[in-house]
């Protein structure tokens, strides 16, 4: 994977690129990103372009301790008698991998010898102890096909159903005996290890090898989390900040990548709020009334009663887990849409939408304070569905508490 293939994070891609060229990189990175950031994206971009034959510089046949290249971590520095003076390379002018080396197609391909991944795992069968190397073959599939995919679509893509991902003892082990091994072909091992939040205690088995490492080696951990991560794993890297992405990046990328229209990309930039995967998953689901289905909701719970809220959380029980989510983040996109209408007057006056006309109803049955209630709820309603609650449940305890929210001022919602 190339810098430039990656969506925006244009100073990150820089700040990486400098960290090579002033020769000032930690042995360990941590990459601190949002779902939907492509953090995991620039961190295997960074292990191609540090193992690029034209970045990087090869070995020579005679001597594998001399180098062609500035080492990433000091030492050899290139004088006018290397062998690399003999051919016309110059690292300053190199910002990506040039994708075309050996090294480059291997890493592209995710089968490079020196780069490592490490990632959440199951159990299929009681009593083993699973590894990341055993799940290698989905893990490429599954990047190929879903670069933004968080942890749910990679256990999901694994068949966990229920079962929860982690980073093993066992994986701890396998890390520890493969990155004492020397390199194979590149000059540098480095470990990518995706969500180190799923490691436990055992983690601490890391700890020598994360502050003692062999000669140039290279740990990068990308998490969503910075809270969950082992505090002594966490003490031992350099930060490296992902923000997330513009709505203009991600409406350009659907554009682009996508084919999507203008239109279309603009409206689903906004409810993914710099969230690419979100905007993966919300283009899936373009063609969903969600209107219609809040619509539905909210006269049920403010007039029809009972037996109306009984079906429609039955047919709402039935979407699966990422349509309802995708359903309550657009009813929270509304809401979020009904207070900008209501504290900044005149903001939305050229424009009309459906959603705008919906917002200004929503502004008829609730005040600003109720509005801010109703997305809290929305909110911790979508953490539960995340972690697996019955949705029948959640959905009846949620209709309740909009009730209660907003009873006082029921407005019915019609065209």
């Amino acid at each position: 994977m190339q810098f430039h293939s990656i969506t925006g994070q244009k100073d990150t891609k820089e700040q990486l690129v400098n960290m090579i060229q002033s020769n000032r990189l930690s042995h360990a990175l941590l990459f601190l990103g949002k779902e939907g950031s492509g953090a995991l994206q620039l961190a295997m971009a960074f292990a191609q372009y540090i193992v690029c034959d034209k970045v990087n510089g090869k070995k020579t046949t005679s001597q594998s301790e001399q180098s062609t290249g500035p080492s990433l971590f000091g030492g050899t520095e290139l004088t006018e008698h290397s062998e690399l003076s003999t051919i016309n390379y110059q690292p300053s002018t190199l910002h990506d991998s040039c994708g075309e080396c050996a090294s480059c197609k291997k890493a592209n391909e995710l089968i490079h010898p020196d780069i490592h991944f490490s990632y959440p795992v199951i159990t299929k069968k009681a009593g083993e102890k699973p590894i990341s190397a055993d799940f290698i073959k989905e893990w490429r599939e599954f990047i190929t096909k879903e670069p933004y995919g968080n942890v749910y679509d990679w256990l999901q893509f694994i068949g966990a159903e229920n079962k929860q991902g982690n980073i093993t003892a066992a994986e701890c082990n396998d890390i520890n005996r493969t990155m004492s091994l020397k390199s194979f072909e590149s000059e540098y091992k480095i470990l990518i290890m995706w969500l180190p939040e799923f490691l436990g205690k055992e983690g601490n088995k890391l700890l020598k090898l994360i502050e003692e490492p062999p000669a140039n080696t290279l740990f990068i951990f990308v998490a969503e989390n910075e809270g969950l991560i082992l505090p002594t794993i966490l003490s031992r890297t350099q930060l490296v900040k992902i923000p997330l992405l513009t709505n203009q990046e991600v409406e350009a990328a659907l554009e682009i990548k996508e084919g999507v229209s203008i239109e279309k990309a603009a409206q689903v930039a906004t409810l993914a709020e710099g969230n690419y995967r979100e905007a993966l998953q919300l283009l899936q689901h373009a063609d969903d009334d969600w209107q219609a289905m809040l619509r539905e909701w909210l006269n049920a719970v403010l007039k029809t009663g009972p037996v109306a809220q009984v079906k429609w959380i039955e047919d709402a029980a039935k979407l699966g887990r990422e349509k309802q989510k995708q359903f309550l983040k657009y009813f929270i996109h509304l809401l979020e849409l009904a207070i900008r209408v209501r504290s900044i007057p005149g903001l939305y006056n050229n424009q009309t939408s459906a959603d705008l006309d919906f917002a200004a109803r929503l502004n008829k049955i609730c005040a600003i304070g109720q509005q801010e209630a109703i997305i809290t709820e929305l909110d911790k309603a979508s953490y539960y569905i995340e972690r697996n609650a019955n949705a029948k449940m959640l959905f009846h305890a949620l209709s309740i508490r909009l009730y209660h929210i907003i009873s006082n001022k029921s407005v019915i919602l019609v065209h």
